[in-house]
């Protein structure tokens, strides 16, 4: 039983990879950090949010044996309206992803920095950040294989390394346990704290999540009969994901407030108070957060382009290939050289508010047509509670572009 248990696990841990980045990380750090365990209730609301619209897309990739993207291109039938799908998606996902990619990348080489220092190479005015190239080559290699069973199980084994690193710091701090559990039960709103409640929401709550899962849950699964082992994979990926983020912020919270203003000060943060093996335990975590974002980011904007321009979504199809080596290719190039643009990061983030409302409507629509999935469609709860997190998607859409243009 529970072998078969385990052959079954398939892209939960893959989706619970792309939504721990660097971003991810840094967000639950200053929650934790400014708040202590009070919002440890708003990354449990966004678990569940996560595990309904996840669990949809996984139930939509298996019955219909199509990605999210090519069940956009054939549902929508008004030519306008599937041409504004489509550039939307792509400028969200293809242009987010790049911009962010460097983030990923910068990201695990910030927790390598602290096991092996900062080695550069000087080549001209420039300098070259090595561990950015190496996790770009480990990336690479990975997803140039082009086998998804090798990248599931590189990617559950990270996983699980991230899991075990950040919930071993989090036990080192020496948490107060009822604390939690009443953060958890008893929803608060300290002074100050509700931008902070938008963004564990919404770095939790992932448009290009639900493209990769649909994508991923079709290549794992064939038969309507595996929507069992879907539904379990989801979940139990979703709220280990959920776990490792609440860690962080448990971690974060003992650190003095001034101290902190990203992961890395986190790091540094816990070595004083919890000896040097704390440090080292979070560098790890954030090693493996910035390498498994890494690679499912270019991941996710090839099975978004493959499916928005028709072409064959096999990992090791030539044009697949070929979007997810110019995402990666800009990452490395980024984060190895510093170079960072605002204009992109902050069209990316206009795209992106535009888009998780816009998904999450498509999403729940398309989820109740028999058309599409049949008996497999929608029940009214699963419709209820979608409509409340279209909800949550307008207002988190609405705070990200008004953000960008500093209007809140």
């Amino acid at each position: 039983m529970m072998k078969r248990f385990f052959k079954n696990i398939g892209p939960g841990p893959l989706v619970a990879a792309a939504f721990i980045g660097p971003g991810t990380v840094t967000v639950c750090t200053l929650a934790g950090v400014n708040f202590g365990y009070t919002l440890l209730w708003a990354m449990v609301l966004s678990i569940i949010a996560t595990i309904v619209l996840q669990e949809m897309a996984a139930r939509l990739g298996v019955v219909s044996q199509k990605g999210l993207s090519e069940i956009i291109k054939s549902e929508i039938k008004n030519p306008t309206l599937r041409l504004f799908a489509i550039i939307l998606i792509l400028s969200a996902i293809v242009v987010g992803n790049a911009a962010y990619e460097a983030g990923n990348i910068s990201g695990g080489a910030l927790g390598m920095q602290t096991l092996f220092g900062d080695p550069v190479i000087a080549v001209g005015d420039l300098n070259f950040n090595v561990l950015s190239l190496v996790i770009g080559a480990l990336a690479f290699v990975l997803l140039y294989i082009g086998n998804y069973k090798i990248l599931e199980k590189a990617l559950v084994f990270l996983v699980i390394l991230m899991s075990l690193a950040f919930l071993t710091t989090a036990i080192i701090t020496k948490p107060n346990v009822v604390d939690i559990v009443k953060s958890i039960i008893v929803p608060k709103f300290p002074e100050g704290s509700i931008l902070t409640v938008i963004g564990l929401i919404g770095t939790t709550v992932v448009p290009y999540n639900l493209f990769l899962h649909a994508s991923l849950a079709k290549t794992k699964w064939h038969n309507k009969s595996d929507l069992g082992f879907a539904r379990k994979d989801t979940i139990l990926a979703v709220v280990l994901g959920g776990v490792v983020s609440m860690c962080i912020m448990i971690s974060a919270s003992v650190i003095p407030f001034q101290d902190i203003s990203n992961a890395s000060d986190l790091a540094k943060g816990l070595e004083p108070l919890f000896g040097v093996y704390a440090k080292y335990f979070l560098a790890v975590g954030l090693f493996a957060a910035g390498i498994t974002s890494a690679i499912t980011a270019p991941l996710a904007a090839a099975f978004v382009v493959s499916g928005c321009l028709g072409w064959n979504t096999n990992l090791k199809s030539t044009k697949f290939k070929a979007v997810w080596i110019f995402i990666l290719g800009l990452g490395v190039v980024f984060s190895t050289i510093g170079f960072k643009s605002i204009e992109i990061i902050k069209f990316a983030q206009v795209a992106n508010g535009l888009l998780l409302p816009i998904i999450a409507g498509f999403l729940l629509w398309v989820m109740n047509r028999s058309a599409v999935l049949g008996r497999y469609k929608n029940s009214k709860l699963q419709n209820i509670l979608g409509v409340l997190i279209m909800i949550v998607a307008v207002f988190l859409g609405v705070k990200g572009i008004l953000s960008v243009f500093n209007l809140i």
